[in-house]
């Protein structure tokens, strides 16, 4: 019985780095960063935002992580 105990507890995900990768499309980013669609694309031709991945000829999406780290920067860079 001790034994299921500790295998369902080390197959729990302990971490956000442990969760499935989720891709997000431009209006859940611009919904997460509170920035609009021109100056997300702004801030791109910038280098200071992270550039979606290409899921098809006129489809693209961003990395959950990716937004999520960039959050993060602007969170500590703004304090």
């Amino acid at each position: 019985m001790q034994d299921r105990t500790e295998e369902s507890v080390s197959a729990t995900p302990t971490s956000s780095s442990d969760r499935p990768t989720r891709m997000l499309r431009l209006p859940e980013v611009m919904h997460r960063v509170g920035i609009r669609r021109s100056t997300i694309y702004k801030r791109m031709s910038e280098g200071s935002f992270p550039t979606p991945k290409h899921l098809g000829p006129r489809c693209v999406a961003w990395l959950e992580t990716d937004i999520d780290e960039w959050i993060d920067g602007v969170s500590i860079r703004g304090t």
